[in-house]
């Protein structure tokens, strides 16, 4: 049970015979995860196609409930047609910075949703109060499999497709891409989203939550805030074509 939407194309396109299944903010949620990619594998079966991608737009932990089983299904996400891209996050970043022994940033990553994520890894939070900054970090390094400490890890921060960047957070204004600073691919947002010229592609990304997919001529906002609301969206790019799917069930989709 889905929505399919049609989007109006603007002249973009991706490489030739090649599409792509880019997906916002996950969160925690594999319940909307799984329901997602058997949404895409529908949606492969009634369009098939020679060659996809299916990028995530990074922000997969903290906030939601599982954060931990939403790491192990990707990591572990075979396919016979999606090549699958993995792109980091801030709440990537914070989790990597954390393990790494930064201090001074714990209190916050537990206040935007570390606690949610400490839960899915066996891990309470509750039990941190108790401990020195160094000791709580140890206990959170300790909750963390290796194998997905260094899945997380390997996530790039863009990805270029056609005429399309894939980015969690968006790009600063007028800098060439390589030279981007790590810190505004992950979490710029003003300067970013009230930007109304040309960027040179097509950003995709996700970051920010809005009322359904946000779509303006220089981008395309796919964060639907599904930690919250219970809608997951993927926007599904092939040629010069544009569709979304997503997990809100309505009357309409029944």
């Amino acid at each position: 049970m889905f929505n399919r939407r049609k989007q109006e194309a603007r002249g973009s396109s991706t490489p030739c015979g090649h599409r792509a299944y880019a997906v916002g903010d996950i969160h925690g949620r594999l319940d909307l995860l799984d329901r997602l990619l058997e949404v895409i594998d529908e949606d492969l079966e009634r369009r098939p196609a020679r060659k996809a991608v299916l990028v995530l737009l990074g922000d997969l932990i903290d906030r939601g409930p599982d954060s931990r089983g939403v790491v192990e299904r990707l990591r572990t996400h075979r396919h016979d047609v999606l090549q699958p891209y993995c792109l980091a996050g801030n709440h990537e970043e914070v989790l990597l910075r954390l393990l790494a022994g930064e201090r001074g940033i714990l209190d916050s990553w537990l206040k935007y949703g570390g606690a949610e994520c400490l839960r899915s890894y066996g891990g309470d939070p509750a039990t941190l109060a108790d401990l020195d900054e160094r000791a709580a970090l140890r206990t959170i390094k300790e909750a963390i499999p290796a194998e997905h400490v260094r899945f997380i890890a390997s996530f790039a921060d863009t990805l270029t497709f056609g005429d399309y960047l894939f980015v969690h957070a968006g790009i600063r204004p007028g800098v060439e891409l390589s030279m981007q600073s790590q810190s505004d691919l992950r979490w710029i947002r003003a300067p970013f989203l009230d930007h109304q010229g040309e960027h040179g592609f097509v950003v995709v990304h996700g970051h920010t939550i809005t009322d359904g997919v946000d779509v303006q001529p220089n981008r395309v906002g796919i964060d639907t805030g599904a930690y919250r609301t219970g809608i997951l969206t993927a926007l599904v790019l092939d040629g010069e074509e544009r569709w979304t799917l997503d997990t809100a069930v309505t009357e309409s989709s029944r």
